[in-house]
């Protein structure tokens, strides 16, 4: 049976969710890459074997990552 969760231990764990990591505005360029790099390579394993939290989640920061990239490497970012 799963546990069950009172509505103030949820939100603490959305909360926690929400909240992963260094802001992505706050990264070097470098550790941005770097992030993005393991976020691209750990997509398909969070994909497949992830709880659904832990791929919204990745999902999110991934998100984050990508649009602070376009940010600041337009000419790198080729959206078409």
């Amino acid at each position: 049976m799963p546990p069950s969760f009172t509505r103030e231990e949820e939100d603490d764990e959305q909360e926690a969710v929400t909240m992963v990591g260094i802001p992505a505005s706050e990264l070097s360029d470098e550790d941005l890459r770097r992030e993005l790099r393991t976020l691209h390579d750990t997509r398909n394993d969070t994909l497949v074997s992830g709880s659904r939290s832990a791929l919204e989640t990745h999902t999110r920061r991934t998100l984050e990552l990508e649009q602070e990239f376009l940010v600041r490497f337009p000419p790198e970012a080729r959206v078409d």
